[in-house]
């Protein structure tokens, strides 16, 4: 059911219940104001007559003449009874030209009443006590009332006629502004994070919009650094691999060719074979240095044997002995050698890049790295922090190595925030769910020290 259809049959039932409620208070009202207009006609018709008539004796004749002259008997009828029983009507019925516009019967029916009926005992001339009965005739006023409610409900028709076309008007606007939001939704489905909302006249619309193109302009800067950043990793790959390459073709290739020309000369009677083994024996430490220097770029082997705490120790010593004028800090609880190994990797390239970017850029003469484990909420906090020059965040350039820390922490469901000041330093912290699963190298530390 459409949203325009239910406002429609809500404000029909509305607009029932509130002629209902009218019509019977209508009824009411009309039926109480005949009721009174009917009982005042008829105590004021008594009054004049008793002041008019009562007191002198007049004939028949001035009795019909001076009571039809009354404007107010048009709600009675007033008859004389004699004393010989004959009935003299003195107010006239009105003739049926007068009563075209007359309520319909069912509107007689619910406002007419029974009505009282007075009489009063008048003296003639020929001192015969004549009875006046005076009876309600509430036609005239039962048919004002209805020509009062006609137009009541008239302007009730019309006012609710009027509530519906504004709301409608109101309502063909509002659809107008929610499918040019729905259309623009789509486009950003699409991709398209160019296109923009106008401003709506209605402030509510309008602050919707500000929202939808603000969220637009996110997610195009993000869809912009995701492809920095992919490209930037993937150059990276490419670099890596090339110098591998490399490196396999220039260490591999002519330690192995030169292998292979002293083990030939070797098969000669006259080589000297001891110092032939000497020299391939120091080939092979070499290609063996080679190897571990490769592997230890691709993947630290320290962290699936001895653990994280472990690899951040090496990691440590190897910067303070490139750095000597830099002192670091490392306060690492043993409880992250139990984490997943997912975790771990993710966690040690983030120090690891965060380290790169202090040495690089902050001039800072002291680093913390901290890891700690909350228990109750499972997670890890992680906090690296400097005493370098720091910056501005504002200034801060959307670098490849900041980037991918927050790309890091955000893969491990986790959460990012960065701290730094003018000649404060800068912190950077996470919070990332874990989950414990110990690992072979925790095992196998937690064997050797029980041992």
């Amino acid at each position: 059911m459409s949203l325009r259809y239910q406002l429609s049959i809500r404000i029909l039932l509305i607009s029932l219940c509130i002629l209902l409620l009218a019509g019977t208070l209508a009824t009411w009202q009309a039926k109480k104001s005949v009721s009174e207009e009917v009982d005042s006609s008829i105590n004021l018709a008594l009054q004049l007559i008793k002041i008019g008539l009562g007191s002198t004796k007049s004939n028949e004749t001035d009795w019909i003449y001076r009571l039809n002259s009354l404007k107010q008997t048009r709600h009675l009828k007033i008859q004389l009874k004699k004393t010989s029983g004959e009935i003299v009507k003195i107010t006239q019925d009105q003739p049926p030209a007068e009563k075209k516009d007359s309520p319909p019967l069912w509107f007689i029916n619910l406002v007419l009443s029974d009505y009282p009926e007075a009489e009063y005992k008048i003296l003639s001339l020929n001192n015969d006590l004549v009875s006046l009965i005076i009876q309600a005739k509430p036609l005239d006023e039962i048919t004002e009332v209805w020509h009062e409610t006609v137009t009541f409900f008239s302007l009730i028709l019309l006012l609710i006629l009027l509530t519906f076309i504004s709301v409608h008007l109101v309502f063909n606007k509002t659809l107008q502004a929610i499918n040019t939001i729905v259309e623009n939704l789509k486009e950003v489905e699409k991709g398209e994070y160019q296109k923009k909302l106008a401003d709506f006249s209605t402030q509510e619309y309008a602050e919707i919009a500000n929202a939808i193109n603000h969220m637009t302009d996110v997610l195009d800067n993000t869809q912009k650094q995701n492809k920095a950043l992919t490209q930037h990793s993937l150059k990276i790959q490419e670099e890596e691999r090339q110098r591998l390459s490399q490196e396999l073709h220039d260490e591999f290739g002519q330690s192995l060719t030169a292998i292979k020309v002293m083990a030939v000369t070797a098969s000669h009677k006259d080589s000297d074979t001891k110092k032939i083994t000497t020299s391939i024996t120091e080939i092979c430490d070499h290609l063996m240095i080679v190897v571990r220097s490769m592997m230890k770029q691709l993947h630290p082997l320290i962290l699936t044997e001895l653990g994280l705490k472990a690899t951040l120790e090496d990691l440590i010593n190897h910067w303070n002995e490139k750095n000597q004028s830099l002192s670091f800090s490392l306060l690492c609880e043993n409880e992250v050698d139990t984490l997943d190994g997912s975790i771990t990797i993710q966690v040690f390239r983030v120090i690891q890049e965060c380290l790169t970017n202090i040495i690089r850029h902050a001039n800072a003469s002291q680093v913390t790295i901290k890891l700690t484990i909350d228990s109750h909420t499972n997670t890890l906090h992680l906090l690296v922090s400097d005493n370098g020059q720091g910056c501005q965040l504002d200034d801060i350039s959307s670098g490849f190595g900041l980037l991918g820390i927050k790309e890091r922490i955000k893969i491990l469901e986790g959460k990012f925030s960065l701290q730094s000041k003018p000649n404060h330093g800068m912190q950077i912290n996470a919070q990332i769910p874990v989950s414990h699963k110990p690992n072979k190298a925790y095992e196998q530390k937690s064997k050797t020290i029980i041992n």
